[in-house]
């Protein structure tokens, strides 16, 4: 499976509705891959949270249309990051959007752990309360969301919902970088996992991104991993893999505690 992971660089200077056109494209450059992985919040910005409220959109808004085309257009799967969704009740959710290579919504994730200690995502928005998984032909991706990677109770929830690729979209900043390549390995070594990891690039609302988007693999070790900058990472991925890990190595039937 050819994985391709578009760090994207979020800066001021671009309006919501240019980035997403620019993104589309980029999008559809990589129409040889079988999943693309866009980063967490990328029209907006993670941490513009004084513009949540005015870019929100609904599940079907703009950014869904332009990704839907741009998936069908490259015939890929797309884990197309997330939006700040406006539910029906105008409740603000962070909610990741795959959609798959015929452009239709296969699942959405709302984003479980809020970040901000009290204060900006973790009271603009409500928090979901459901894990997601997504079967593609030769995986099961387990849908994350950047603070997420912090909580590994959410991981091993994936693993038993059959997850054996984990996908977490990120808008990771740059003084916490040491913690974004540690806990994904981590997660990696833990469960027994790919992980696919993508941040963001650029600036936006002062917060200097972490960029540095990675791939793992079960055994911890990592595939590729991305500069500071807008880069598309594309990595060749084995599925026998992850079950081949699971038997040489079976820590996870020793596990004795539940979530």
């Amino acid at each position: 499976m050819r994985a391709s992971l578009i760090q994207i660089a979020v800066n001021e200077g671009e309006s919501v509705s240019s980035r997403r056109v620019r993104v589309a494209e980029l999008v559809r450059e990589q129409a040889g891959s079988d999943l693309v992985v866009l980063p967490e919040l990328w029209p907006v910005g993670a941490f513009a949270y004084e513009q949540f409220e005015t870019e929100a959109e609904p599940l079907d808004g703009p950014t869904y249309e332009a990704m839907s085309k741009a998936a069908r257009d490259a015939g890929v799967w797309l884990h197309a990051g997330s939006v700040v969704e406006r539910a029906g009740d105008g409740s603000l959710y962070n909610t990741a959007l795959v959609l798959s290579p015929t452009g239709e919504l296969a699942a959405t994730y709302r984003k479980i752990h809020r970040f901000g200690f009290d204060q900006g995502e973790a009271v603009l928005m409500s928090a979901g309360d459901s894990l997601t998984t997504v079967t593609l032909p030769e995986q099961t991706l387990g849908i994350a969301t950047c603070y997420d990677l912090r909580f590994p109770e959410l991981f091993r929830g994936l693993v038993d919902a059959g997850a054996t690729t984990m996908v977490v979209a990120a808008g990771w900043p740059a003084r916490r970088r040491s913690h974004w390549t540690l806990l994904n390995r981590a997660r990696a070594v833990e469960d027994q996992s790919y992980v696919l990891a993508c941040g963001t690039a650029g600036t936006h609302a002062g917060v200097e991104q972490a960029g540095h988007s990675l791939v793992v693999d079960p055994w911890g070790e990592v595939l590729a991993e991305a500069g500071p900058g807008e880069e598309v990472l594309t990595v060749d991925l084995d599925p026998a893999k992850v079950p081949d890990t699971r038997s040489q190595f079976p820590a996870l039937k020793d596990r004795r505690l539940s979530r």
